[in-house]
């Protein structure tokens, strides 16, 4: 499915800077960060707009899924009168509880090329990492792996320069502004500073990922 750039229309000035035909049954609207995709992600779906199957949010796009061609025309004029609260859009303050605690075991290959790159000792990072609440902004990459973000920004480490053919299942990592947690044994790039054994994904739990777009999480460390 491709994106029709020559189909785009300016979005108001709460977020929203573009939408865009994506193939014949879908739209993608751009945004400046995840803050604005969280807020227009629960406005769509709470919106209950005809015709729309699913709902996507991603790093700084929202994928609207359509039933078929006949309803993107409509549901473009639609999504101008959904508009997010004021309160939704700004950075979300986190909550006294958090809706999930992943306790990690910080013994991670890559936790003192953490340090080294931050200027920050061992210690010092494992405190970073669990001293504030991060926010699931949206999954992909595999079933269950949720990219957090709403860290403490000294920890945005870039990717190792040469990702590893397999990451243990319970992999705890840092890349960019992101935290995220490898659902399986899979390849991937991530600086890797712990462990931990919560399961997150599971096809016999009603719901089958742990960790959900909105929700808000607790690095705890363990021993």
């Amino acid at each position: 499915m491709s994106v029709t750039a020559d189909a785009t229309d300016t979005v108001r000035g709460d977020g929203a800077h573009r939408i865009l035909d994506y193939g014949d049954r879908a739209l993608l609207l751009e945004f400046d960060g995840s803050a604005a995709v969280l807020a227009w992600t629960d406005a769509i779906r709470a919106a209950e707009l005809p015709g729309v199957e699913d709902v996507v949010p991603a790093a700084r796009t929202v994928l609207v899924k359509l039933a078929d061609s006949h309803y993107q025309a409509p549901t473009r004029q639609r999504l101008a009168a959904v508009r997010p609260s004021e309160q939704a859009l700004a950075e979300a303050a986190p909550p006294d509880t958090p809706d999930v605690v992943v306790d990690v075991v910080y013994d991670g290959e890559d936790l003192d090329e953490v340090a080294r790159l931050t200027g920050l000792s061992r210690a010092e990072v494992v405190a970073a990492h669990t001293g504030r609440l991060w926010r699931v902004a949206f999954s992909g990459f595999a079933p269950g792996f949720a990219y957090l973000v709403g860290g403490d920004e000294r920890l945005a480490v870039p990717r190792r320069a040469e990702p590893r053919t397999k990451v243990p299942v319970g992999s705890v990592g840092l890349a960019g502004e992101f935290s995220g947690v490898y659902p399986r044994e899979s390849p991937g790039g991530w600086q890797l500073i712990g462990r931990t054994s919560a399961v997150l994904w599971d096809v016999d739990r009603e719901n089958p990922a742990l960790l959900t777009p909105g929700m808000w999480v607790k690095f705890e460390a363990s021993s």
